[in-house]
């Protein structure tokens, strides 16, 4: 019986060694997974992380650059009144006769109108009295000179009438009230020899419109601009039956060219007083082979603001003398010879008044 025992004991001995043995190898089978699995779990860490960085370091450098490309694109930008401003798209020509013209017109003076409504009215004209087309490019550049004194109310009905009237006809117009400073007597030439001096130191004018403030069109197809001859617009007036009072008559209205204006040697400045420098206007024409072209009378009829005649404008004495000499003395008298003292320029809503001393006869 004691080898049985010896027999048994070193059974169970090799039993537990394996029994051993296999918990070891188990243990170190789980231990090495759990490395394993660290490291599987660090290194998708590790490239999470690297993942998020590339993310992030793209996100950043395109966000950079896009911040970058806009403040080039804001470079690059015109800026206002600098000199790399790209030129604007380019304006085809106005046409030859507007299409927005309504032709007769019903012109009353009987209710008052105010500076504040004819604003109101004419929001696109610009402070001056100035106005272009914004959807074409005006065929002429037409400086609109009115002479004058003491007509306020006069002028508010022919700022009301005309400013729309001119915006219809598609000009590029500014309006000059040319003031006469002082109780002296009254120089209408004179004052248009100004307004075409003055005008020009503001644009390039190449239309010249001189205009009585109070005359207004009775048909907005009576186009105030310049013609290949020197034009008389206010052919058919109220005041004389709607008829031309003479065939020479060039009052009222007229328009003419910068090259016409000169070659006459612009206006008179010896015309002291009412009457005489219109038929003196007509001799220089002739002188120079020019005739008058006007539009028909029913299309040129206008009416005038009844008035009295103004203080220190009365018929002038010597205008017929002088007219008969307008050959010898047009070219030594004239826009050569114009002298004038500007006493104040201001920029209105609806005009440019200048005021200026012209002497005395």
């Amino acid at each position: 019986m004691p080898g049985d025992s010896a027999v048994n004991f070193s059974l169970l001995h090799r039993t537990c060694k394996l029994v051993v043995l296999l918990c070891l190898l188990h243990i170190s089978v789980t231990v090495f997974f759990y490395v394993r699995s660290l490291d599987l779990r660090f290194a998708f860490v590790q490239n999470q992380q690297s993942h998020h960085h590339n993310v992030t370091a793209a996100t950043f450098t395109s966000r950079t650059e896009s911040k970058v490309e806009q403040e080039v694109r804001q470079q690059e930008q015109p800026r206002p009144g600098g000199k790399e401003e790209e030129p604007q798209k380019k304006l085809e020509k106005c046409p030859e006769t507007s299409p927005l013209l309504v032709g007769p017109l019903r012109v009353e003076f009987n209710i008052p109108v105010s500076l504040q409504q004819i604003k109101k009215d004419n929001l696109r004209v610009q402070p001056g009295g100035r106005f272009r087309p914004a959807d074409c490019e005006a065929l002429q550049k037409v400086a609109i000179i009115i002479p004058f004194r003491k007509r306020d109310e006069h002028l508010k009905f022919w700022l009301y009438y005309l400013h729309p009237i001119l915006q219809r006809q598609q000009l590029d117009y500014g309006v000059y009230v040319i003031n006469q400073d002082g109780d002296e007597i009254f120089n209408r030439a004179k004052l248009l020899n100004v307004g075409y001096t003055e005008a020009l130191k503001e644009y390039d004018y190449n239309c010249f419109v001189f205009s009585d403030v109070d005359l207004i069109p009775m048909d907005d197809r009576n186009t105030y601009r310049c013609f290949s001859q020197p034009r008389h617009l206010s052919v058919s007036m109220d005041k004389f039956g709607f008829r031309l009072p003479y065939n020479q008559y060039f009052g009222g209205v007229s328009s003419m060219s910068k090259e016409q204006y000169l070659k006459i040697n612009g206006f008179p400045n010896n015309y002291w007083g009412w009457g005489g420098e219109d038929d003196d206007i007509y001799n220089r024409l002739a002188s120079k082979g020019m005739s008058i072209s006007r539009p028909s009378g029913d299309v040129g009829k206008c009416r005038m603001i009844r008035h009295d005649r103004d203080r220190q404008n009365e018929p002038n004495p010597q205008r017929f003398d002088r007219i008969a000499h307008t050959r010898e003395t047009m070219n030594k008298d004239g826009i050569n010879s114009l002298s004038y003292r500007v006493v104040s320029v201001d920029k209105l809503d609806l005009f440019t008044k200048i005021t200026v001393d012209v002497g005395r006869p």
